[in-house]
């Protein structure tokens, strides 16, 4: 028997009910329920006197940005607080005054934690120092820095190949930490740099790289300020993006309107109470969503198809509904999407869709008669298994109307945590990028390697096959966050090692390899000084800014390391202090290694003195209309099939989703206020005509079952929630359904898990 059979490791955590409470559903996002929310997480956590002098500099030009999502902030930031309530909530967990010490681990084995529910792991405080479970133990131990080092450099000197090794990173690391992690990884010898963008926007990346030239949105936040028509996609930013009501509240008080495309009619798109204001105090707020389209799970391509069969019926009557003039300066295969319209009636893609055919009229309308049209998407577009041909459908209706490189038009994919975009840029990658390594190798003196590395469904095989031995995390709780939660966790616990550099503990620190390592880190908020310097970071928006962060607390633990330190150091003792790169001067030296960054990546220049202040954005061809590096160099229309789903009689299509209490995989607390669920996870949102089809009451306790290649896999205990979803289709919060999604199951070239349309049955239990 392995050691690993000796742990007796909950993979899923806890299947128990923690009592619910079930409320109507709110009508607005904001206002004072989320001051009074936000203030008490904040209160709880860090005390009063920390809360007001975080809160005062969290996202201001001279702070620190929030570690939660990539949202911009204005050029002014509001004086009363540039935050929103789960931006509060980001931080009071990170800034926690509760720790996770010896004592701590000490007293509670990984068998007993890994029964912890998601949310009491999250709760145990920050990590203070760095961590070791030993093959033999079930206790993880404490263990000195530079040893914990040099049993990384061991085992990674252990393997026959630099393949066998896989190197995570998480969107909540900086420019800096990326940079140099990257710049380790491709010095080791691989390219295995799964991220978290695999898991969530590598859908948009590919399909924007191939009809725009560039794998990033155009917009900007004044944009917003200028647009008529912002149509808002998969997406639930009153939960996972507040602070872009404000900019969707500026539009619509500018005469915009809002044409809103989801399966569920989400608080935050229909109305919205702006904390800042009176009116948002006082009064009602502001109306946000014009026109709702409630399309079925996955069904956006057959809706876009007959908004554009429609928009192209006027164009033939009038000739000035399509900008004609644009798509012949810029774009390639305009005449084959037109004919493609032809092979589908309307009568099929408004069936399919689920839409009510006079909200399509109300929206044809608006967008036939404006041109400053932005389209913004999150996961409930890419997360599909025709993801890429989602957003290129996204992409053609703006290409036909002219709707990319003018003010208030354009792309906007909304990235869901901090610096994923920055990563991405400064060369976390898979892909084997030929200029990127040129660069690397006139800058550093090595030859990085030419050869594809795994994605993260591809990493988490290769482990599961026990083809890769040793797993680091720069951050994030991989486990959680990855599709096929019981595969995922077997794949763990077949390595070697696995480290996770990390500032609170999560269930990835409990399912682990025969040896783990846990390596405690700073904070966004706390004071990074080396040498009585306090240093900064970088990171870049969801629009492509990219600014410094600085943080101004006392660190939880003098023990804590920076990222680029922990980096720097474990290259250093692998390479044992021979190697072409600066190992060490690097890791210290912040301003060294953005000289370096842009010596090797385009649009850095002077990246030292230019990310002071509002900070510069990078260079985007879409906003200067050059598509040079395109077919014909020319923007790239796009022949996009149907969805296929297949399902059977008594099949559903589940979607996975957030709470308003939560953020990614980390679970501040029970409550989704929005949709009217208190203290509790395990629930699955159902039509009230599905319901009573399959004799199912409110409250009635299921089990979730997917099956795929004939492999059945079963989430247990879901309490039925009758609610405002299409016939058909279900929702239910993630992780906890991860465990339905096959990890071989994912978007055509993007590899994108299928996490919100998952085929399911559903049984009494």
């Amino acid at each position: 028997m392995s050691n690993i059979k000796k742990r007796n490791i909950s993979v899923l955590g806890p299947e128990d009910f923690t009592g619910i409470t079930l409320k109507k559903p709110a009508d607005y996002a904001a206002g004072l329920p989320a001051v009074k929310v936000a203030i008490k997480h904040a209160f709880k956590e860090m005390g009063v006197v920390k809360s007001v002098r975080t809160l005062s500099q969290m996202n201001q030009k001279n702070g620190f940005d929030c570690p939660g999502c990539a949202w911009p902030d204005p050029e002014k930031p509001s004086k009363l607080g540039e935050y929103c309530e789960n931006g509060v909530k980001a931080i009071a967990e990170e800034a926690t005054n509760s720790k996770v010490d010896r004592e701590f681990f000490a007293k509670h084995s990984v068998e007993e934690l890994s029964r912890w529910s998601d949310y009491q792991i999250g709760k145990s405080g920050r990590l203070i120092e760095p961590m070791i479970l030993k093959p033999d133990s079930i206790y993880y131990e404490p263990i000195a820095w530079q040893q914990a080092y040099q049993l990384i450099a061991d085992e990674l000197h252990k393997l026959k190949s630099p393949d066998e090794a896989i190197f995570y990173t998480s969107g909540r690391s900086s420019n800096e930490a990326a940079f140099l992690y990257g710049l380790f990884v491709r010095a080791f010898g691989t390219n295995n740099m799964p991220d978290c963008s695999n898991m969530c926007h590598e859908s948009s990346g590919v399909a924007l790289n191939e009809t725009l030239g560039i794998g990033k949105g155009s917009v900007k936040l004044e944009d917003f300020d200028l647009a008529q028509v912002v149509v808002v996609m998969g997406q639930n930013p009153g939960t996972n993006h507040p602070r872009m009501l404000s900019a969707l509240q500026k539009c619509k008080e500018n005469g915009g309107k809002i044409i809103s495309i989801n399966p569920l009619e989400e608080a935050g798109l229909i109305r919205f109470k702006n904390p800042q204001e009176v009116k948002g105090v006082l009064a009602s707020g502001t109306s946000l969503t014009d026109v709702h389209l409630q399309v079925k799970i996955n069904q956006d391509v057959p809706l876009l198809k007959l908004i554009i069969k429609r928009l192209a019926t006027l164009d033939q009557e009038k000739q000035d509904v399509f900008d004609h003039d644009f798509i012949a300066k810029y774009t390639n295969g305009y005449k084959e999407v037109v004919r493609d319209l032809d092979q589908y009636s309307e009568e099929e893609l408004l069936k399919l869709s689920g839409v009510d055919a006079k909200r399509i009229d109300e929206a044809v309308q608006l967008l036939a008669n404006n041109d400053k049209i932005i389209i913004c998407w999150a996961m409930g577009l890419t997360q599909h298994k025709n993801g890429v041909e989602n957003i290129k459908e996204c992409v053609n209706l703006l290409l036909l109307k002219g709707s990319l490189g003018k003010p208030g038009a354009g792309t906007c994919p909304v990235r869901g945590h901090s610096n994923v975009q920055g990563d991405r840029t400064v060369g976390i990658m898979h892909h084997v990028s030929p200029a990127l390594n040129t660069s690397i190798e006139n800058t550093f003196g090595f030859a990085p390697p030419n050869k594809e590395g795994l994605d993260t469904v591809h990493a988490i095989k290769a482990m599961y096959d026990k083809k890769a031995k040793v797993f680091i995390a720069l951050g994030g709780n991989f486990l959680s966050a990855a599709s096929d939660t019981e595969y995922t966790g077997r794949a763990l616990q077949n390595c070697d090692l696995t480290v996770n550099v990390s500032t609170k503990l999560n269930r990835t620190h409990l399912v682990t390899g025969k040896t783990a390592l846990i390596l405690p880190t700073l904070g966004r908020s706390e004071m990074d000084v080396k040498n009585g310097s306090h240093r900064f970071f970088t990171v870049e928006n969801s629009m492509g800014k990219v600014h410094q962060s600085k943080g101004l607390l006392k660190p939880a633990s003098e023990h804590l390391k920076s990222e680029p330190e922990i980096i720097g150091e474990i290259a250093e003792t692998y390479f044992k202090g021979s190697h072409s790169v600066p190992w060490k001067s690097l890791s210290q030296d912040y301003d060294l290694i953005r000289q370096k960054i842009e010596h090797v990546i385009k649009g850095f220049n002077d990246i030292n003195n230019r990310s002071k202040g509002s900070g510069f954005y990078l260079p985007n061809n879409v906003r200067d209309l050059d598509f040079s590096k395109l077919p014909d160099q020319k923007a790239q229309f796009s022949l996009c099939d149907l969805p296929k789903h297949n399902t059977k009689e008594n099949e559903f299509i589940l979607m996975t989703i957030r709470s308003h209490d939560q953020f990614n995989t980390t679970i501040y607390g029970l409550d989704d206020r929005y949709r009217g669920v208190y203290n509790e996870r395990r629930v699955v949102f159902m039509n009230l005509k599905d319901m009573k089809k399959y004799s199912l009451k409110k409250l009635d306790v299921v089990n979730l079952i997917s099956i795929y290649d004939d492999t059945k896999r079963k989430a247990n205990n879901f309490l039925v929630i009758p609610y405002n979803i299409p016939e058909g289709n279900l929702a239910s919060y993630f992780p906890e359904t991860n465990v339905l999604v096959p990890y071989n199951h994912f978007a055509d070239k993007s590899h994108t898990p299928i996490s919100k349309s998952i085929i399911v049955q559903v049984e009494k239990a």
